[in-house]
Formats: C-alpha cells, structure tokens, sequence
C-alpha cells in the first residue's frame, strides 16, 4: 500500500491529471492536480496547515464489493494522510444522504465523500448548505454545470480495466474453443449489469471489446436486475444468462449472487471490485476495479496545504487508478497475466483505444459522430464530438463515462 501511495503522491508532484468538462481543446489540455494561488507581494509563498476531518457516505457497508472498495480506500487515505474520519454506512439515495451530508458538517468534518450516484443531489444540496465544506459525489456528472465551488465529482478510466479484464475473458474463451467445449460460434458471454446508465453500458461494452480483440466471434447478452445491490437478482440472472449459452459470466453489479452461480454451474467469472477466488476458487479469472485510494489522498491533502482541489477529477492507469488483481492461474488461460501486462503498456502508452471506431458498429454501420450526451440524452458538453482520432473518447468532457450506444454483438435480455 505505501508503495502505491508513494508512487501517486510522486505524479501529483511531477504530472498532469486531466481536467474534465469543456471544450475539446480544453478538455484535452493538462491541468496540474492543485495549483496554489500567487503569492501576494511580500507574503510567505509556505501554504498554512489545515486539519482536516473526512466523512464519508456509503450507499451499502462491507458486505457489499462495491462499498467496500470505497470504504477500504478510505481508511487506508486517512491513516496515510493522518486524519480524523468518520463512516456513515447503509445511506439510502434519498434525504437521508442529505441528513447524513449535514451531521457529518455538523460533527467537524470538512471534506465529505459519498459513493453512490443516488447520492449526488443530496450532497449538491449540503455543498450549498455548507459553503465552507468540500464535497465530493463520486461517480456523479453534474458538478461541471452546477457551478458550487465546494462540490465535485470524481470517476476514473475504469472501461480500460473492463477492457483488460475483457482480453483475460477472450482468452478463456479461446482456450475452451480449442479444447473442443463448443465451437467458435458458440462463443458467448453472459453480463449481469444493475441499471442501464451509461456507466454501466460503457462497462460492459468496453469488457465486449477487450474480448472481441482476442475472440473475433464471440457475442454477448446482458441482464439488468434493476438494483445496485441484489443478490438474489444477479444469481438468478446469472443462472439465465448460463441457461441460455453463455459460457462466461462478468458483472457490473454489486454482490456474489452472479459469481456463486457461476461457481455452482462450473462457469467462468471475471469479477468485479476485488476477487472472489476465496469462494470460487474453481471459476474466478480476474477481476477489475477504480482504486480510490489516490484521489482521497489528492484531495485531503490539498485542503491540508490550503488548496482547492479541481471540480471534475479523472483517474486513470497511470495513476493506479484502475487496478485488476492477480489472474487466478488456476481457471485463466495461460498467457493471461503477460497479455494483460502487454496491453496495459499499449493503453497507457495511446496504441490501444478501447472505443476505437474501426473495432465496432451500430446497426450494421461505422460510428462516425457522436455528441457526449447522457443515457436521458439532456446532457451535452458545449456539443461536443465525441468521435474524433479513430475512436470514441470516453471520459474526456467528464469524469463519469457517457458512452452510451447499443454496439452490435451485444443483446440486451428483456
């Protein structure tokens, strides 16, 4: 952990991380991480210390992958930066996140965090109540436009992770193919997904690509349980994505309903927010997940040397933001760990994009242009290409991903 920590705090120091919102131009200009004000003539250029109080709001608690991703990346942030916190679990996307936002503010803190997008008005709405309080509302996409000074959303490039957990699931597929479990037009898989948002769709599209780019054949159905957290729903939509012929299950959805029903039907996973090779040792691949350990760091420590901290924050590889755990040697196809390794180098480095044009259609035809709207479509970033270099560029206008279209080789289950 101290190595990783280390090594994000060294690029806050020496690189650029970009700023989302704006034009393309802006957009794809560095902005540095935290800029201190100019010193005015004769005043000290040393920042004063500021102690600093964290809260933080989780949808569900640590049964919960999801939540305790978060959670984890919390406390291991504020013990490394040495500050007071508090943990406020199981908040529902209601008034009660407002509630939640308010005693936090009232019980000292002063940078608060919530993990759900649910969360997102609430908090705008304790931003505003409390002025002198940070906020942040991960995952959200309103801060850009909502013009509160101390509110801002946070994401990270996770569709790369999905893309590379997605090479790990074509690879599977390919090793099954050429064992002779099924032929190369059998070649399915399953997604089991929570709610048809555009972070879902862009998740679950870039996991396609990353397996289309090893397994040229292979298609893809998708189940929405219509819940973040639902283990009954995810395992009975696993075990109806299995009974119609997927012969490999992911998921973007929040408990072990889907991977326990891959474990008991002896059908590959690849996981989601951490591994599940303890309780599915014989099925579990890889598994990816936005590590937030780096941007609780950024932001408490900005405030710690009296700084700001940007509206609208987008981790990436490169800052370890994304993160994939060890490939399960024992289910993965051999291989999987060097070809992972290798396409996080051609990603990081440009000579990948997950989104490229020329990897997809919709409807029979090329993607050639694509405003960065919303799934409700009332979302647009100063009307903004999309599409332009070869590829759609997810998370460039916004942290939080707008990739939203239905590609070919992907069926949506009713």
């Amino acid at each position: 952990m101290k190595k990783l920590i280390s090594l994000f705090l060294a690029l806050t120091l020496c690189f650029s991380l970009v700023a989302c919102g704006g034009s393309k131009e802006e957009a794809k200009t560095e902005t540095p991480a935290a800029e201190a004000a100019p010193a005015a003539e004769g005043a000290t250029t040393e920042p004063a210390a500021v102690t600093v109080k964290a809260g933080l709001i989780t949808l569900h608690d640590e049964n919960s992958g999801y939540d305790k991703n978060f959670i984890d990346a919390f406390v291991a942030a504020c013990e490394y930066t040495g500050v007071e916190y508090i943990i406020k679990s199981n908040i529902p996307e209601s008034s009660e996140c407002y509630d939640a936002a308010c005693e936090l503010a009232d019980d000292g803190c002063n940078v608060i965090f919530s993990d759900s997008y649910g969360h997102q008005p609430y908090m705008l709405q304790a931003a505003q109540e409390f002025p002198e309080v940070q906020f942040t509302s991960f995952t959200g996409d309103t801060a850009n436009l909502d013009g509160v000074e101390n509110f801002h959303n946070a994401f990270a490039t996770i569709y790369e992770g999905r893309f590379l957990a997605g090479v790990a699931a074509g690879m599977k597929l390919n090793e099954m193919i050429e064992a002779g479990e099924f032929t190369a037009d059998e070649a399915k898989m399953g997604y089991v997904g929570a709610m048809p948002y555009a972070e879902v769709k862009s998740g679950y599209t870039s996991f396609y690509l990353g397996a289309k780019s090893v397994c040229p054949t292979v298609t893809m159905d998708v189940v929405f349980t219509g819940s973040w957290y639902d283990e009954t729903l995810e395992k009975e939509g696993a075990e109806a994505l299995i009974k119609g012929g997927a012969k490999l299950i992911s998921q973007h959805a929040d408990s072990m309903g889907a991977p326990n029903a891959c474990e008991a039907a002896g059908v590959p996973n690849v996981s989601y927010n951490g591994s599940t090779q303890t309780a599915c040792p014989n099925t579990f691949i890889v598994s990816s997940r936005i590590n937030w350990t780096p941007y609780y760091i950024y932001a408490i420590t900005s405030l710690q040397v009296g700084s700001n901290y940007l509206t609208d924050w987008c981790g990436s590889l490169s800052t370890e933001s994304v993160l994939l755990t060890e490939v399960n040697e024992n289910v993965a196809a051999a291989g999987t760990a060097a070809a992972i390794e290798e396409m996080t180098a051609k990603l990081i480095a440009g000579e990948v994009k997950v989104f490229d044009t020329a990897t997809f259609t919709v409807g029979g035809e090329p993607v050639a242009n694509c405003f960065a709207i919303d799934t409700d479509g009332d979302w647009v970033a100063d009307t903004s290409e999309a599409v332009y270099d070869g590829a759609f560029n997810e998370s460039v206008f916004r942290s939080a991903p707008y990739f939203a279209l239905d590609i070919d080789g992907i069926t949506i289950l009713e």
